[in-house]
Parts: C-alpha cells; structure tokens; sequence
C-alpha cells in the first residue's frame, strides 16, 4: 500500500526522490524506471488509466511503498483518493524556466521516438499522459506548456489538503521529507541522481528514464 504519492512531474528530481524514499522506507518505489522493467504490464495499464478505464491501483502497485515520477505521478488525484493515509509530495523545480530547458535536453527530444525504443504501447501511454498533465498543449508550444505546467501545480494544490502535500523543491535535502513521514534523518548524504549531463552520458541502449539512466536533481 502506498505511503507516499508523488504528484511531480518528471525531470524534477523523482529518480533522486525514488532513492530517497526507498531509504527511509526500505521498500520499492515505483518510477518510469520501473515501467521498463514491467513492460508487459504497466504501459497497458497505464494507458488504459489515462482513457479513464477503472484501475486496480492495488493491483498494479503491489509490493511498492511509493510512486513518484510518470506514469503514477500523473494520477496523483485517482491515487490520493485511493490511499487517503498517504502522503502527497510534490517536487518540483525553482521554476519554469529550469524545467523547460532541463525536459528539452532530455525527455521531450526523445518522445517523438518513443515507439522505436520501448514500443508502440509505451509510446502511446506517454502521449496519453502528455495530454493528461498538460491538457493537450502542443510540446513544441513553450508559451502553451508553461500556462499549463503552472495550471497543473494550481491543480494540486487544489486537490490535495494543504496538511497532505509536502511541496519538495529540488535540492530541499531530507528534512521535509523526513518531517513529513516522521522520521530520524539518514547518516547518509542526500542523492545527486541524473543531471543532463548524466543523461546524455547514459548507454545508447538504455531508454531514457530507464535503469542505468536515473532520473534526479537535473540541470
């Protein structure tokens, strides 16, 4: 069962987060990352969530104590009402600006290919969760997708009670996260996962977002 729900979107530290969370939890969390590990059965059932199909969120989840970063981070209102003990987090970066130039060195130059890495259904959920999150604003559009990037974060803090969500800006270390889950801060020095440069680096045969290409604080 979900303790932590992830309400950020990706390039705002979630692989950094992911580590995080694993650590003061000591159990798995999900992450796009996972999703190319689960690929006969999460881009299917993500998709299907995103055309609004019921979901068995308990189902699709098991075994994992977070969710942060897409596919899940995009049902974050559909997540929240099915685990209402749980903890809404959302990362995000210091502002817009830092986000767009970050998504278009990394995820964004890549969507367009999707389908010949990860397959025609991983493509279609992502596209899917594109128009979810960002109300069908075209990805080429900056002035369209930084109206509706700030929509989003509106959208949020609108659904989720303030005393549930933890706004978690990139950088921010463990204390919120440790105050919010009430927990002893970690001896260890806090992640640094997948700056662009980290991303651009990874293997060519490793999908963008996928194990071996982590997803964290990036510039």
């Amino acid at each position: 069962m979900l303790r932590i729900i992830g309400a950020g979107l990706p390039r705002t530290g979630t692989m950094t987060l992911k580590n995080a969370l694993e650590t003061l939890l000591g159990a798995p969390c999900h992450h796009m990352a996972e999703v190319f590990q689960r690929a006969e059965t999460d881009p299917a059932a993500f998709l299907a969530a995103a055309r609004g199909e019921d979901t068995d969120w308990d189902a699709l989840l098991e075994g994992y104590a977070a969710a942060v970063d897409w596919p899940a981070s995009a049902f974050y209102a559909e997540l929240a009402e099915q685990y209402p003990d749980a903890v809404v987090i959302l990362s995000k970066r210091d502002c817009f600006d830092t986000w767009w130039t970050s998504a278009n060195n990394t995820i964004l130059e890549k969507i367009d290919s999707a389908a010949d890495f990860a397959g025609e259904t991983w493509a279609a959920m992502v596209y899917a969760i594109w128009d979810k999150t960002f109300e069908g604003a075209p990805r080429t559009d900056r002035d369209a997708v930084e109206a509706a990037y700030h929509r989003y974060h509106d959208r949020v803090r609108e659904t989720v009670s303030a005393g549930r969500l933890v706004e978690f800006t990139t950088g921010a270390g463990w204390a919120p996260l440790c105050e919010a889950l009430e927990l002893p801060v970690p001896d260890q020095a806090f992640p640094y996962l997948n700056t662009t440069k980290d991303w651009k680096n990874r293997p060519d045969n490793v999908p963008p977002g996928g194990v071996g290409a982590p997803q964290g604080e990036p510039v």
